[in-house]
């Protein structure tokens, strides 16, 4: 149980034929790298492909969110029968996790959830994880498997989160892969593709965001192609795809999943001294906001952003939306205690 988490999250377009059915070689090719890493590591993985693997059994499919929760629902067990018959010859078990946005928002079931993690690591099983897509509601939805991907790795103190993609990292205007990113910036999200996907719903820009949070909570991320030979073995050497580096620094558990695991409701903007106090590890004060963007009640968590509405922080309120705005003259009020703020 010593052995450090890793999770690899797989991509629908990675896994799936042009049809869009699920592509057995690449699955089999994918237990196979897994297996071998699983005697250095404790393993999660966060596989798409529910939705395209049970799609055809829904007759004329038109992607409706209903349609997809019905192919969801057919799929999930089609996805976890596949892996368990490639993993079947490493003599590895698996077990199905479905997720949903109050797992994580819940700091207690967040724990629990990592409790039965465990349990299932003592025993040799790998948790394959994925969005509950039956129950979710739009609002709840996580963006895509990439922020589920985050979330888990963040949340568990994960030394590396790859990411599976179907082409062979982040690449330049000239088409190249850039092998390593020390600071994921405007000019890097410049680069991405703004398209997605026929058949999954993030793309590199999803990719390229929830990397920033990790790299920002002290994990390397590596974006890298599944179909690549050796993908997976190779990009946790960091001899394929695109190596984000982490920022050192130290965050205690509970700020890390307060980061990435809390339900945001509400969003300030604030000025820019307010910035420089938050930047300096100090409390936020009813002086430094110019606005509500976005309401939230007290002990709620909130994005603090800047003028140019950039995230510079999340935090959990010490009073509300209403009470901020009431009281816009008493400067002194405090909003949100430094111990309650995460820097972003």
């Amino acid at each position: 149980m010593n052995k450090p988490i890793l999770v690899l999250k797989l991509g629908t377009a990675s896994i799936t034929t042009a049809k869009g059915e699920l592509d057995e070689e690449v699955v089999a090719d994918v237990t196979r790298q897994v297996a071998e890493i699983a005697k250095d590591y404790r393993i999660i993985l966060v596989s798409s492909g529910a939705v395209a693997a049970g799609k055809k059994y829904i007759k004329n499919y038109k992607g409706k969110i209903a349609e997809r929760k019905a192919a969801a629902s057919i799929g999930n067990p089609l996805l976890l029968s596949t892996y368990s018959k490639h993993f079947l010859p490493y003599h590895i078990s698996i077990a199905q996790s479905l997720c949903e946005r109050q797992h994580f928002s819940n700091r207690r079931q967040f724990l629990q959830l990592k409790e039965t993690y465990e349990e299932l690591w003592k025993n040799g099983v790998i948790p394959i994880a994925n969005e509950n897509d039956v129950v979710s509601s739009l609002e709840l939805k996580f963006s895509d498997n990439d922020e589920l991907a985050t979330l888990l790795g963040v949340g568990f103190g994960a030394a590396v989160i790859l990411l599976g993609t179907s082409v062979p990292g982040v690449l330049d205007r000239e088409g190249s892969v850039i092998h390593k990113i020390d600071s994921i910036n405007n000019d890097i999200f410049s680069l991405a593709d703004k398209n997605k996907s026929d058949l999954g719903l993030g793309g590199m820009i999803s990719k390229l965001t929830f990397a920033h949070l990790a790299t920002v909570m002290g994990i390397k991320v590596v974006i890298f192609g599944v179909r690549t030979p050796d993908g997976i073995l190779n990009a946790i050497d960091g001899k394929t795809g695109t190596v984000c580096t982490p920022k050192e620094g130290t965050i205690s558990a509970r700020n890390k999943w307060l980061a990435s695991g809390s339900l945001v409701t509400g969003r300030l903007m604030v000025d820019d001294g307010a910035c420089e106090a938050i930047r300096k590890r100090k409390s936020l004060l009813a002086v430094g906001v110019l606005s509500v963007i976005e309401k939230f009640s007290d002990g709620e968590i909130f994005e603090i952003t800047d003028k140019e509405q950039h995230i510079v922080a999340v935090a959990r309120a010490k009073t509300s939306s209403e009470t901020i705005i009431k009281n816009s003259k008493q400067h002194n009020l405090e909003i949100a205690n430094a111990s309650d703020i995460v820097i972003l």
